[in-house]
């Protein structure tokens, strides 16, 4: 029998985010009994603590859990829950797991996947150094300051390296948990968890949900002033030359100064302003594509849709027949 660990993290974190990977691989266990006709699970499956004191969870919820990691010599997969609240707080209150985790690793070839901010806690731990990783949207600017050596991967749901696996966030982890139990128990199994539990299989994006409000986390004053004018003017077709003008900045210091402060280049940032905004007015509008389009700027239908699609991992239309009311019940 093969074990899996599931973090019961120290601090803050989302009870749900614990209890559903718990449940889907129960779910897993059984079916796969029937489908092999076996009478032993394929997984022993623990919550795991730095005690086993309950953990209670936003004062309501409280989590058992039924082993420690001083009772765990070896295990085959460990599940990092999300972290949530103060991240830099929630790191210190866990690196007990941090060393534990990269002990298994290094020890024991123990697979590893987070879920959600648990990045954060799988990043402390160095082993993604060079890798691949991703995690929830709302994160990612702390996650590229906090660990530049890591490769931040911010449009997938699910990323693999070697063993170590990473999700993007929320509820999302319902959709990496089923990738898991295919590797794991096989496709047939993961499908039919997919279905029982009417999870959508497959889901590798997360662009279309990230709401691009801008990085404006840093203290370059005069880079935030450009960012506001783009803000301000996205309807215009803006020139960068024109925009580091604007702030007193050549052309050369003006590209390093707002890739350095906001992880975009001016034109990316443009763009991504321009296709918020659009998805705006898809969500809420009855105007056509091309109306939209000319909205905001963009003359050339072709690079307008490769650059929709690029940030938000749709087509123009097909992301308003998704997300705007009226069409959606047309």
């Amino acid at each position: 029998m093969k074990h899996i660990s599931i973090i019961v993290p120290s601090g803050n974190s989302i009870v749900d985010t614990i209890i559903a990977p718990f449940n889907l691989f129960k779910m897993a266990n059984a079916h796969y009994r029937r489908l092999n006709g076996q009478t032993g699970n394929l997984f022993k499956i623990d919550l795991v603590g730095l005690s086993k004191e309950a953990v209670i969870y936003q004062d309501l919820f409280s989590i058992k859990p039924t082993t420690t990691i001083d009772e765990i010599s070896q295990t085959d997969l460990i599940l990092i829950s999300p972290i949530s609240g103060d991240l830099e707080k929630e790191i210190q209150n866990n690196m007990d797991f941090v060393k534990w985790i990269k002990t298994q690793r290094i020890e024991n070839g123990s697979d590893i996947a987070s879920l959600c901010k648990g990045a954060f806690i799988l990043a402390e731990t160095g082993l993604v150094n060079g890798k691949s990783c991703t995690t929830h949207w709302t994160s990612h600017n702390l996650f590229r300051s906090k660990y530049p050596e890591v490769q931040l991967v911010p449009e997938k749901i699910i990323c693999e390296d070697n063993g170590i696996y990473s999700s993007g966030g929320a509820y999302s982890i319902l959709n990496f948990t089923l990738y898991l139990i295919e590797r794991y128990f096989g496709r047939e199994t993961a499908i039919w968890c997919s279905k029982v539990s009417e999870i959508e299989f497959d889901r590798l994006s997360q662009s279309e949900f990230i709401i691009f409000s801008g990085q404006k986390d840093h203290s370059d004053e005069p880079i935030k002033k450009a960012q506001l004018y783009i803000e301000h003017n996205y309807q215009h077709k803006l020139n960068v030359d024109e925009i580091a003008q604007m702030i007193n900045l050549n052309g050369r210091s003006f590209l390093r100064r707002f890739k350095k402060a906001t992880h975009n280049t001016p034109l990316e940032y443009i763009q991504r302003v321009k296709v918020e905004a659009a998805k705006k007015k898809l969500e809420s509008t009855a105007k056509t594509v091309l109306e939209i389009m000319y909205g905001i700027g963009y003359n050339d239908e072709k690079a307008f849709r490769a650059t929709f699609r690029k940030y938000s991992g749709l087509s123009p239309k097909e992301y308003q027949k998704k997300y705007n009311r009226e069409m959606a019940i047309a």
